[in-house]
């Protein structure tokens, strides 16, 4: 069952028909979003699946009509990546919406490292992902963003990338909310490191792949396989890459649920 976030007239009715009071319209259609997979995701927890499937459609229409109304809010460009890139993978939309709130929120460096980080990583387009990354570190006015760019590049296939993002991503969340979805986030990603690593050096001694994940406990390359947060199950597909049932989502951990009965 899908429960509607709800509907908002399209933006340019809404500015003729608030006036002065469009700005409190747009802020009202961004946190209705916020709040609403707020509480979804309150009551996921401790149940690894939504009760009922997000309305990602209706969220990402209210958030672009607050955008066009107010296109400095803060809050749906920060809430759009932490959510419509790695839950619905929506990489192009979320960056032509980064896209569009660097033109006017042009002293945020986060837009441009968003922007890069889901190029790269997400895309594999490092020409542009080279492109944002230099923008956020002139924007920022620090190597910071410059340093993760090279480390990007020549980690980029690599898990290693993606856990300092989220990491740097969860100190910059102001809501408490935002910071649940990065821990989750960052617990599944650093048990998928810490099997590949040992994957990776069951190889390299054996000359084979696993046959099963236990296997690697059992030779001591791990104390015991770690579970998936989003209730999955980590495999190695035949290239010897770890992956989970769950893809990393609530909605695939259902989804192969449904697959197993």
């Amino acid at each position: 069952m899908q429960i509607k976030v709800g509907y908002v007239p399209e933006a340019t009715a809404v500015k003729y028909l608030t006036a002065d009071q469009r700005y409190l319209v747009a802020d009202w259609a961004i946190v209705k979003v916020i709040l609403y997979f707020g509480e979804l995701i309150d009551k996921a927890q401790g149940q690894n699946l939504y009760a009922s499937e997000p309305d990602y459609a209706g969220m990402f229409r209210l958030l672009q009509t607050g955008l066009r109304i107010d296109p400095y809010d803060v809050d749906a460009y920060y809430f759009a990546q932490a959510v419509f890139t790695w839950d619905v993978g929506r990489y192009r939309e979320v960056n032509n919406m980064l896209e569009y709130g660097m033109k006017y929120r042009t002293w945020d460096y986060q837009l441009p490292f968003f922007a890069g980080f889901n190029a790269g990583y997400f895309l594999k387009d490092y020409k542009k992902a080279g492109e944002y990354m230099k923008k956020a570190a002139e924007m920022a006015q620090e190597q910071q963003f410059a340093t993760l760019a090279a480390r990007y590049f020549y980690e980029a296939n690599d898990y290693n990338f993606a856990i300092v993002f989220l990491k740097t991503m969860r100190k910059t969340a102001k809501d408490d909310k935002e910071k649940k979805f990065y821990d989750f986030r960052l617990r599944a990603l650093v048990a998928a490191k810490e099997i590949q690593d040992a994957v990776n050096s069951f190889r390299s001694a054996s000359g084979r792949l696993p046959g099963r994940l236990d296997e690697l406990a059992t030779a001591g390359y791990l104390k015991s396989v770690p579970a998936d947060p989003y209730g999955g199950s980590f495999y190695l597909d035949e290239n010897g890459k770890v992956r989970t049932t769950s893809n990393f989502t609530f909605a695939g951990a259902r989804a192969s649920r449904k697959i197993d009965r």
